[in-house]
């Protein structure tokens, strides 16, 4: 959870609050709190990395530095009520607009749309004065069971980080911070503060860092919160290669580095390693300025985290200054209703059972229907300040449906009465529109689930009820995936839902009605049967650890590379329109054209509603990433249906020296279009899409060889493959006695003197090299040390000569 119970700290003691000519004197202003902490006490220092309280940072009132408000999301405003401010206060909220969580907002691979939710976050913590709104949470989703699921936004790190950086934006935007989470490898609740996620470097890499560098190398957050769990051992909080050596040497981090509620475990070992804020306070000021005393802190890191606190309210001031600040709720509201549209993903739609057409009998069955399941639960609960189930959004259109709960909303056993209820009502119309999913007491943060499946009183009743009328169409309430496989045979249609916020009744009758054609995508595969998925050899861990032995093979990346079949793939979505993606192109770039292949995108952004549609590439920040292909294609709407589709970009690597996923996302782009009408796209694509992450370079590699672009409209939906030759990147490792035969000969030195090795044999100086099939087969697999093994005696004269002459050529 991100906040929890705390106590007051103790204060600051007298004589080191003093006044001491900083931020709040004449002549000085917020702009020059950068230069503050030359000016405070070291006991001032040391209050300023833990709290005030549970949700306000320490502020220093004589020096003008003042303690705001820092409050839970990521889906809207929790912000406690003034009289629960001192404690967890997990119940009543302020009401704020409760726009969908990251498991439906995911579905709509829309970064605009998530920047533009990501402004009314900021907008409504500027009129409830809230510095930093702690999120988004960017965790993958490694195994679906994952209680957390409902918060989080794929299992594919690149479309997590290229939408969630549309929160930490927006948010931005209004001069309001974010806090990204939770750093990292937070991906189950089972034993969550405590157990260790043993990872290798490559899948750490690939999988579970790239949204965070992705989010903090393109719009800097405020804010950084580390998760509870040891990564390899290590706390997060205490991991110095974590927060400083990763996150601000390596990515150029610039903002704070706090807690997860109760994640520090000792206040001088996370400082050391680069955590700016302890969140809740422990009251524990007095250990940090021990060990400034004594040395165990050197001076110079108290100064570097405390500035950084000093900084973030300094950034934070111009937004908590504007008095009288009122949002429009009208607005925000439906905001949350396009983006709760746009989440939805049609699953299956036969005989064009949705949309609702008009003058048919419809029968309404299941609770959720009358009492939506709007978000998950735990920290992130917010209290909405309007809400809109199903059955309210008919009323309001003046429609007529005949509605019958038909289970309760719980674990309980089945109502043989409410059941009987329902399937009578379902006999009389033309067609069902059953409500099913997860009830909270099945899903919430705090714990993981046992099971894929709905509860069985709910798919039996659909059985039931296909059986005395077959036109079914199922809409699911989840946050995170459910097993379809059992009971898909009893639905004509299957609408995936999520948790749809507040305006989600709002948005549904939208789509069922046909106002607007469903446009969402899986950001996550829903596997025919949990025990699939590869993490399950490993869940959830046993005495303390966790092994993610599944490596870089997680979600669609083993369910595609060993073909797997699955229920629906991941990036899946069906429409009311048809599309056709057509006249794909792919170009490699040189260096002179990545500058203008930018500044094609950027035009391409901004042409948005013309003819060219926005796109999300590979377009990661680091200087060693230039652009080296241009994907451009053309969709056309071939409906009679307004509509959007979602062209999908994969590489597919060729021959490797390491195993990776036959393809892997690294580029869309959401195309809005009318009837008929016909747009292009281009994505651009860097160097870092075509790289795995070296543990041997400890670095990203790409290596020379021909590699494919995909196409398509998910990861099994391809509709053009075009191969492409790139050079690679050139590096090479130092080559020594350990290297083998094949290394030598596969480096451009080595190869030198493998050369020089056959020359010298051929003169009678070194043996001569086997040249067989299977002794060669053999050379090439030996270390040269240990040459006399394929040479006997002599082996040890090639060993010396050869390294001797890639001296020689090295100099």
């Amino acid at each position: 959870m991100d906040a929890t119970t705390g106590t007051n700290k103790a204060p600051v003691p007298a004589q080191a609050r003093q006044r001491t000519g900083c931020v709040g004197d004449e002549g000085r202003n917020a702009s020059e709190a950068r230069h503050c902490v030359d000016d405070l006490t070291l006991e001032q220092k040391a209050s300023l990395t833990s709290g005030a309280d549970s949700w306000h940072v320490q502020g220093i009132d004589e020096c003008g530095i003042p303690g705001y408000m820092i409050t839970d999301g990521p889906h809207g405003l929790r912000k406690a009520r003034p009289a629960e401010e001192q404690k967890m206060g997990l119940g009543d909220a302020v009401p704020a607009t409760c726009f969908p969580p990251a498991a439906g907002l995911s579905s709509s691979w829309d970064p605009p749309l998530v920047r533009e939710v990501g402004e009314a976050m900021g907008e409504e913590c500027i009129q409830e004065k809230v510095a930093v709104i702690l999120g988004p949470a960017v965790n993958i989703k490694r195994n679906p069971l994952g209680g957390r699921c409902f918060e989080y936004w794929s299992e594919d790190p690149f479309l997590a980080g290229h939408e969630a950086v549309g929160i930490v934006e927006g948010v931005q935007s209004k001069g309001v911070g974010t806090s990204l989470k939770h750093f990292a490898a937070n991906n189950q609740e089972t034993d969550r503060l405590r157990v260790s996620a043993t990872i290798s470097p490559r899948a750490l890499r690939e999988i579970y860092l790239p949204a965070f560098e992705y989010i903090v190398k393109t719009a800097q957050p405020w804010t950084v919160m580390c998760s509870y769990n040891r990564i390899n051992g290590v706390h997060s909080a205490q991991n110095r290669w974590l927060l400083t050596d990763v996150l601000r040497r390596e990515w150029g981090f610039q903002g704070i580095a706090m807690s997860d509620w109760g994640a520090d475990h000792d206040r001088v070992a996370s400082l050391n390693a680069g955590l700016n804020l302890e969140m809740p306070p422990s009251g524990t000021d007095d250990q940090i300025v021990a060990a400034v005393r004594d040395g165990r802190i050197a001076p110079e890191q108290l100064d570097s985290m405390a500035q950084g606190m000093i900084d973030l309210v300094a950034k934070a001031q111009p937004a908590m200054s504007r008095d009288g600040y009122r949002y429009d709720r009208d607005r925000h509201y439906d905001i949350a209703r396009r983006a709760a549209r746009e989440s939805m993903v049609l699953l299956k739609n036969e005989q064009g059972t949705l949309p609702v057409r008009p003058g048919v009998r419809v029968a309404v069955i299941g609770e959720f229907a009358r009492t939506p399941r709007y978000q998950g639960g735990g920290s992130s609960h917010i209290t909405p300040d309007r809400m809109s189930s199903f059955l309210d959004a008919v009323s309001a259109r003046g429609a007529s449906v005949d509605f019958a709960p038909g289970f309760t909303l719980d674990l309980d056993p089945a109502d043989p009465a409410l059941e009987a209820q329902a399937i009578e009502t379902a006999r009389n119309a033309d067609i069902v529109l059953m409500f099913m999913g997860l009830p909270e007491a099945a899903e919430s943060e705090g714990f993981d689930r046992t099971s894929l499946d709905i509860p069985a009183k709910q798919t039996s009743l659909l059985h039931k009820i296909s059986a005395v009328n077959p036109h079914v169409a199922v809409i699911l309430s989840n946050g995170s995936v459910v097993s379809v496989a059992p009971w898909c045979d009893d639905a004509q249609a299957i609408l995936e839902s999520w948790l749809l916020g507040e305006a989600g009744g709002d948005a549904l009758a939208d789509v069922v009605f046909g106002d607007v054609s469903p446009s969402g995508k899986l950001a996550q595969t829903i596997p025919l049967d949990i025990n699939d998925d590869p993490t399950m050899l490993n869940w959830p861990g046993e005495e303390g650890h966790v092994d993610y032995g599944e490596g870089v093979f997680v979600g669609y990346r083993y369910y595609d590379t060993y073909r797997k079949p699955v229920a629906y793939p991941f990036g899946f979505g069906l429409s009311y329109a048809t599309f056709d993606v057509h006249d794909v192109r792919v170009r490699r770039l040189g260096v002179d054209d990545a500058a203008q292949g930018a500044a094609e995108r950027a035009a391409g952004d901004a042409a948005q509603g013309n003819d060219v549609a926005r796109a999300d590439g590979a377009a990661h920040v680091d200087g060693a990433c230039g652009a080296v292909v241009r994907v451009d294609a053309t969709v056309t709407n071939t409906s009679d249906v307004p509509g959007a589709q979602v062209v999908e970009i994969y590489v597919a690597p060729g021959k490797s020296q390491v195993a990776r996923p036959v393809h892997e996302l690294k580029g869309f782009a959401r195309v809005d279009l009318a009837p008929g009408e016909s747009k292009a796209v281009s994505i651009t694509l860097d160097e870092r899409a075509f790289a795995y992450w070296s543990q041997r370079f400890d670095d990203w590699h790409v290596e020379a060889g021909d590699y494919t672009i995909e196409v398509g409209t998910s990861s099994r939906d391809i509709v053009a493959r075009i191969p492409v030759h790139l050079d690679g990147d050139g590096k090479t490792m130092p080559l020594d006695e350990w290297s083998t035969f094949g290394e030598w000969s596969a480096d451009p030195v080595g190869a030198r003197v493998v050369e020089a090795v056959g020359r010298e044999a051929d003169q009678g100086r070194l043996p001569r090299l086997p040249q067989n099939g299977v002794m060669r087969i053999f050379l090439m697999a030996v270390p040269i040390n240990s040459m006399p093994m394929i040479l006997g005696e002599e082996g040890s004269k090639v060993s010396r000569f050869m390294l001797d002459e890639y001296r020689r050529i090295r100099g």
